[in-house]
C-alpha cells in the first residue's frame, strides 16, 4: 500500500461510526440497554424463542436487511439488530409486554417507536423499516 493512499483512508474514517451496522445476537439485559441507547442508528429488537418456527423464518430477513448498507430507516438512519431470547431474558420480555412471537420493536434514541408481531414477508418488513 502506498503512503499516498493513507490520507484518503484517514479522512474518510470518521464517517464509519454512524453507518456501521451492528448485530447483538442473544443479548442479555445489559447488552440490550447499551444497544438501544445508540443515538445514530435505529435499533431493531427481535424478541424470539428457539422453539418458534415463525421466528426462524423472520430472523434471516432481519439479518439480511440490517447488513445491507443500502437499506435505511425512514429517517435515513442505519439499522442495528438485537435479538433477545424470551425464554432466557424473561424480565425484558415482561417489560416490553411481549405476548406473541416473533415481536420486533424499533428503538430510536433509546425509545420504542414502532413494532410488529409475526413473521412478515420481506416486502412488509421493508415497509415497516421505511416508517421508522
Amino acid at each position: 500500500m502506498s503512503s499516498s493512499a493513507l490520507p484518503t483512508v484517514s479522512t474518510r474514517s470518521f464517517h464509519s461510526t454512524a453507518h456501521r451496522h451492528a448485530h447483538f445476537l442473544n443479548a442479555n439485559a445489559e447488552t440490550f440497554q447499551k444497544a438501544i441507547s445508540n443515538k445514530d442508528n435505529v435499533v431493531l429488537v427481535d424478541f424470539y424463542a428457539d422453539w418458534c418456527n415463525p421466528c426462524k423464518m423472520l430472523s434471516p430477513i432481519l439479518e439480511k436487511l440490517t447488513t445491507d448498507t443500502s437499506v435505511k430507516s425512514g429517517t435515513g438512519r442505519s439499522l442495528d439488530l438485537v435479538t433477545v431470547d424470551t425464554e432466557v431474558e424473561i424480565e425484558l420480555a415482561r417489560k416490553y409486554q411481549i405476548r406473541s412471537l416473533p415481536t420486533v420493536i424499533a428503538f430510536r434514541d433509546g425509545q420504542p417507536v414502532s413494532k410488529f408481531m409475526g413473521a412478515l414477508p420481506e416486502p412488509s418488513v421493508r415497509n415497516f423499516l421505511a416508517q421508522v
